[in-house]
């Protein structure tokens, strides 16, 4: 496969490693991406940065939570642009999804677009997003939703930046009272802003564990050569000890931490104390607008003069 300029480019965005370094790596792994990471990685080139999702796509995530706080939802309705995505008719749109999808028995999105319209029932969830195409003149879709239910506490809900990022986070508790909803709240913006890939180190994948002493093994070697097994296997274990405290809900710090050192799980530790309370993070979801997706590369004098017959 050829290697190009932009494959370059987005290679080094990722990594940070030099233009040559990039352009070595795609050209040894047959333009893979992901592999060009991993090889740069291994000779010691990148930092350890995550690929991070292509946040394009405009849109809205919206949640819905039940009167008694026990069950949520969060959506994301996407939309072609910005203009769109604030425009109130389709933010009132979003809201009416989200409400529907709470108490949706719908397993994926194919189920929930072939239900029917809980305001209309004379048309489909699919049918009514077609009708909203054409009022507003824009394609949209009604990209993903995801339930949270919790018996034995409640959901805690939190939107930033008017709907670009939403989380929800799943509370186990014997006390739900103002202190402890705002920790839940606390605690979801921490979602929100550190970006968190699981709750707790006991969700993390094996294997995702085993490719990374495989891949900080090399590293380390290559760092130092002349290191016994016994070093190099102590500063992968420190490296990867210091990875799960980023990429795991509970072990990040705090980000309102006084001292600046406090985790997560020690701040809700410490409400759960004051209040005595037996508290536990479940789980969480947070949806962002547009990740993982490509939003396309518009030349506006270019679409103007199409627009014009040139």
């Amino acid at each position: 496969m050829a290697v190009t300029a932009s494959m370059v480019k987005e290679l080094r965005e990722m990594t940070g490693a030099g233009m040559m370094d990039c352009k070595k790596a795609l050209a040894a792994t047959d333009g893979d991406m992901d592999k060009a990471v991993d090889f740069l990685r291994e000779k010691g080139l990148a930092g350890a940065q995550k690929k991070a999702g292509r946040i394009a796509a405009e849109g809205v995530v919206a949640t819905a939570v039940s009167a008694d706080e026990k069950s949520a939802v969060v959506v994301e309705v996407n939309a072609e642009t910005d203009f769109v995505a604030k425009n109130e008719k389709f933010q009132n749109y979003v809201a009416e999804i989200a409400a529907q999808a709470l108490t949706t028995d719908a397993a994926d999105m194919d189920a929930f677009f072939a239900e029917k319209w809980s305001l209309d029932e004379t048309m489909t969830v699919k049918e009514k997003l077609s009708s909203m195409i054409s009022i507003i003149g824009e394609n949209m879709n009604i990209r993903r939703f995801k339930q949270v239910k919790e018996e034995n506490g409640f959901i805690a809900s939190y939107i930033h930046a008017g709907g670009k990022i939403g989380v929800l986070v799943d509370v186990e508790t014997d006390v739900v009272n103002d202190a402890v909803k705002e920790m839940a709240k606390n605690v979801a913006m921490q979602a929100a802003a550190l970006k968190p890939l699981y709750t707790t180190r006991a969700e993390v994948d094996a294997d995702y564990l085993a490719k990374e002493e495989e891949i900080l093994t090399a590293a380390a070697k290559q760092e130092k050569p002349d290191a016994n097994e016994k070093i190099i296997a102590g500063m992968v274990k420190g490296r990867i000890n210091k990875e799960l405290k980023e990429i795991c809900l509970v072990d990040q710090t705090y980000v309102k931490a006084e001292d600046g050192k406090q985790s997560v799980a020690a701040y809700v530790a410490e409400v759960a104390k004051a209040n005595s309370a037996k508290i536990a993070i479940k789980s969480f979801v947070r949806f962002e607008t547009g990740e993982g997706l490509e939003k396309k590369s518009e030349d506006f004098a270019a679409e103007v003069a199409k627009q014009m017959g040139q």
